[in-house]
């Protein structure tokens, strides 16, 4: 009896030094968990220590980017029905395609006039100078009249002077009866008729003179119209020419091209519809030519500076596709200081909120080719600071 209580007493003393050896080795165990947990802890917040130095303290990064592009307006610069169109919306097109083409009737009607009023400011000019020939050789004419009149006046002098002595002659020989009444007559009607046409000769001259000065001042009138220029060179022809010009520039503008390449959008013309000049008729938007604007929170943007490369990703792609960027520019303001109704900071309710400020990425221009993007698309940006 004593031999079996001896043997389940020595059982039981071994049965309690396993648990106590089980339960130690748990404990070993737990330990070198929980310090293998601290060493994973310590070399993980280490890592990103190192990490954030190293790199994250040197990069800014944002989801709040979209993508924009400088959007070309299409717009007729003159009025008329459209006669056809030839592209729809989501239309790749090149600049100089043709997009809209208006009915050009009035347009060709406008030209031949103008053409027409050209070519008669043209012979007008031309009559202008023929009208200078014409006048110079009238003065020439009257410079001869002048002369023929000078002489004619010399003439008459000299018959006056010869009938003056002839007369004073008779005179004095009519007083010693050597000179019949009868001759003393003659002498003075001969004086007389002398005077008539020496009178008649002045007259003719001061004639002459007149003419000669009214056809130099009708040169120098029409000279006016002509002093200085050409045919060409001309004002009339060459106001005429504008007219003429400004005809040929509308009748083109009747043809509605691309003024860029890219991708129709927004297209809201028909054929029959009557446009007016300065009406939106569609949009070209450059997606080569594509920006994105990045929207970084206030306290990101200490180190950012113009010039500092940027990567990006969209959502259309993925993080797989990556795209390669420089900042190009910071906004003037906020979204906020911009927006219709501004926030009234100064109202007693006040709570403080985080501005974001624009940031202009320009996108590597092969890396839109190679995936193209659209307006409006959401990308995420990360700046390097480091530069």
């Amino acid at each position: 009896m004593y031999d079996s209580e001896a043997s389940a007493d020595a059982s039981s003393s071994q049965e309690a030094q396993a648990a106590a050896k089980a339960k130690a080795a748990a404990g070993a165990k737990r330990k070198k968990l929980f310090l293998g947990l601290a060493a994973v802890v310590l070399i993980a917040g280490a890592g990103y220590g190192a990490y954030y130095a190293l790199v994250g303290s040197h990069h800014v990064e944002t989801d709040n980017a979209y993508v924009g592009a400088d959007v070309a307006q299409v717009t007729p610069l003159v009025g008329g029905p459209v006669r056809s169109v030839a592209v729809h919306d989501t239309q790749v097109v090149k600049a100089g395609d043709v997009l809209v083409v208006l009915d050009d009737s009035d347009a060709r009607i406008a030209l031949a006039s103008a053409q027409a009023d050209l070519a008669r400011a043209e012979r007008r000019v031309r009559g202008y100078l023929a009208t200078d020939q014409s006048l110079s050789a009238q003065i020439a004419a009257r410079d001869a009249d002048q002369a023929r009149a000078a002489a004619s006046l010399a003439s008459a002098q000299a018959d006056l002077e010869r009938a003056r002595i002839d007369l004073d002659r008779r005179k004095a020989l009519a007083a010693t009866g050597a000179v019949s009444g009868d001759e003393l007559t003659r002498a003075q009607n001969a004086f007389a008729n002398a005077q008539a046409a020496f009178a008649s000769a002045k007259a003719a001259q001061a004639q002459a003179q007149a003419n000669r000065a009214a056809a130099a001042g009708s040169l120098a009138a029409n000279a006016v119209l002509t002093d200085g220029t050409t045919i060409d060179t001309n004002p009339e022809v060459a106001a005429a020419r504008a007219k003429f010009e400004q005809a040929q520039l509308d009748l083109s503008r009747t043809v509605i091209r691309a003024p860029i390449d890219g991708v129709v959008a927004k297209r809201a013309v028909q054929i029959g519809q009557r446009v007016a000049a300065g009406t939106p008729v569609m949009q070209v938007v450059p997606i080569a030519a594509a920006y994105v604007d990045a929207n970084f929170k206030e306290g990101q943007l200490r180190k950012v500076k113009i010039g500092q490369p940027v990567e990006l990703t969209a959502d259309l792609y993925g993080n797989s596709v990556k795209y390669h960027g420089k900042v190009a520019g910071l906004s003037g303001g906020t979204g906020a200081a911009f927006a219709l109704i501004p926030a009234q900071n100064a109202t007693g309710n006040w709570i403080k909120v985080v501005q974001r400020l624009p940031v202009r990425v320009a996108v590597d221009p092969a890396d839109l080719k190679a995936h193209p993007l659209r307006v409006g698309l959401s990308m995420k940006a990360t700046i390097d600071t480091r530069d």
